[in-house]
């Protein structure tokens, strides 16, 4: 079990137990044909990022829990000369990103997610990164699953930089919630595209 890696204030730590516990019971609830609908309704919005078009260095991830599947948005996205990328679990507790394609090798993490065996770049060499979340809130903030591999992996955005990735979240609409406790650490998302529509927080 994936325990939360960060000393918050015994109130902050309780909130976010009791609501990624009461979102993530809701969100596996799902029936299957809901999520299909969904993942298809949020590859259709997503046409209204600028920053999802253009990018030629993406990274996703590979669904679980209940996530929204970001399959059918990637596939809309893979045109020729873009490439997509999902998250390899580096024991630093870091994530990096290796190609996926047709005909790659996969092995299973520590979890049981796949990931692709090729060679994996940092973060900070992609145009836009889609990720999972467990809820987000009006500001931007987002909650995950705990494990502060994200918090750890985009570490680096807290510094002024000339290039950088874009921040996506995929998330059903009943994810939002009016406040997220934030930390110093939290990176807040550029967007977050839904089912209902795409909410950006930032330009």
């Amino acid at each position: 079990m994936r325990t939360d890696p960060h000393p918050h204030r015994p109130g902050q730590a309780a909130l976010r137990r009791a609501l990624r516990r009461e979102l993530r019971r809701r969100r596996r609830g799902l029936p299957e044909q809901a999520r299909r609908q969904a993942a298809l309704a949020a590859a259709r919005n997503a046409r209204a990022l600028p920053w999802l078009r253009r990018a030629r260095h993406l990274a996703c991830y590979w669904p679980a829990d209940g996530e929204l599947d970001p399959r059918p948005l990637v596939e809309r996205l893979l045109t020729p000369g873009k490439v997509a990328y999902l998250p390899v679990v580096r024991p630093d507790g870091r994530l990096w990103f290796a190609p996926w394609r047709a005909g790659v090798a996969w092995r299973l993490n520590r979890y049981g997610i796949p990931e692709p065996c090729g060679q994996a770049v940092p973060a900070r060499a992609l145009d836009l990164i889609l990720l999972p979340l467990v809820a987000f809130d009006v500001r931007g903030y987002r909650l995950g699953m705990g494990g502060g591999y994200y918090d750890r992996t985009l570490a680096f955005l807290r510094h002024r930089l000339r290039h950088r990735p874009r921040l996506v979240g995929l998330a059903y609409s009943w994810q939002e919630v009016a406040s997220l406790p934030a930390e110093p650490w939290d990176v807040p998302l550029d967007a977050v595209v839904t089912e209902a529509g795409v909410r950006r927080f930032r330009s």
